[in-house]
């Protein structure tokens, strides 16, 4: 039997905020942009209770909770505590399949041996992203990934549940027919309607009654219902971009008010790229302007590249051709056609790496001793944009 844990972060970015700033802890917080066209990143528990909700418009959330402290988001400090949450599940495991910043699933199947039972490992992993990090986390244990992410969900905040594999179709028989995987409001209707109002009741049936009605999904849904569920923890991908992205709090418009912005975002880029021991070739600028409206342009370097200079010069470039003279609130910088490393053979008489590389070996060096701000260049210093990144989702 496998050993599956789904750990999840709780009410991530804004636990990162109050843990940042004692000032916020215990009070209601909403991470959120402008108070008009933004959109609530993250809710803290202490302001659910009224009804605020990750996605929902902050023009909604401030009504609901005028008594809120609004944030700003610092994706750069979400970021920075999501490599070091993965970091400690690396302790135990290679096994890792992240599904955003804040949540993976672990396979610690092989893991037992060394570090105890599979609730154990979760305790462990939790126990020490709270006194590291001074971050709660919940984790849902089971023997397949569909059952161990409600375990987790039903854990929250700060908790655990483990699901053994004999407990899995009575765990599941109560919850509601959303809880399966691809169920959304027009499946849950029709089943609703056919009488069905549990995972326990799709359990109950039988798999052709499913498959008439549903065709193939009938059958995916049954097996879920059963606590079946094949699919293994897969480990990251390879990444096919690498991009960084900033929303704006008020439209920018020109190319001397851009520039910052996207300097940041190019050498964001270039040390992911780095991280991740890849180059690219492709370089896009994405432009989004007041009207939602959103033109990219591409441009073909000669050689691959990971340097954030050389990234920034091609997108500058690209943005001053785009005659960017309406007001924008979102720029971006992505890297496509990525490729490894591959390590040169040294000849007798090989040219000594750029001094390029060198500098960017010990600016790498300093940012992940001291953080992203600890040195920049003068255009952006004073800047915002480099502690916002607009993809937190993006993992390499």
């Amino acid at each position: 039997m496998r050993a599956i844990i789904h750990v999840d972060m709780d009410a991530f970015y804004a636990s990162v905020e109050q843990r940042d700033n004692p000032s916020l802890r215990g009070k209601p917080v909403i991470v959120g942009g402008h108070a008009q066209r933004g959109v609530v990143v993250a809710a803290s528990y202490e302001v659910r209770p009224f009804g605020v909700r990750s996605a929902m418009p902050m023009a909604r959330a401030v009504k609901l909770a005028p008594h809120a402290l609004v944030v700003r988001p610092r994706f750069a400090a979400y970021a920075e505590a999501s490599e070091q949450v993965f970091a400690i599940f690396e302790r135990y495991t290679p096994l890792i399949e992240p599904l955003s910043l804040d949540e993976a699933f672990l396979d610690v199947t092989s893991s037992v041996g060394l570090f105890g039972a599979p609730a154990d490992i979760a305790r462990r992993i939790r126990k020490e992203i709270a006194a590291e990090l001074n971050l709660p986390a919940s984790a849902g244990i089971a023997g397949v990934k569909f059952v161990a992410k409600i375990a987790s969900d039903l854990a929250k905040p700060n908790g655990q549940r483990e699901v053994k594999p004999h407990e899995t179709v009575a765990f599941l028989a109560g919850l509601p027919l959303s809880r399966l995987w691809g169920v959304g409001p027009k499946t849950e209707e029709e089943l609703t309607r056919a009488g069905l109002k549990t995972i326990g009741d799709v359990a109950s049936r039988d798999v052709e009654w499913l498959e008439a009605r549903l065709g193939s999904q009938g059958r995916h849904l049954w097996e879920l219902a059963q606590g079946h569920d094949s699919r293994e923890v897969i480990p990251d991908r390879a990444a096919k971009s690498v991009g960084a992205e900033d929303t704006f709090e008020e439209d920018l418009t020109g190319v001397d008010l851009l520039r910052p912005h996207v300097h940041a975002q190019a050498l964001r880029v270039a040390r992911r790229l780095r991280k991740a021991g890849v180059k690219g070739r492709v370089i896009q600028l994405k432009l989004k302007f007041s009207d939602f409206s959103l033109i990219t342009r591409r441009t073909t370097l000669p050689s691959p590249t990971d340097d954030g200079q050389t990234l920034y010069r091609a997108a500058l470039e690209l943005l001053e051709r785009a005659h960017a003279d309406r007001p924008i609130r979102l720029t971006g910088v992505s890297v496509q056609s990525l490729g490894e490393q591959e390590p040169q053979q040294l000849g007798l008489f090989s040219a000594p790496p750029p001094r390029s590389a060198k500098l960017n070996a010990v600016l790498d060096r300093i940012t992940e001793r001291f953080g992203s701000k600890a040195i920049t260049t003068a255009d952006i210093a004073g800047h915002d944009a480099e502690e916002e990144d607009g993809d937190p989702g993006t993992r390499h």
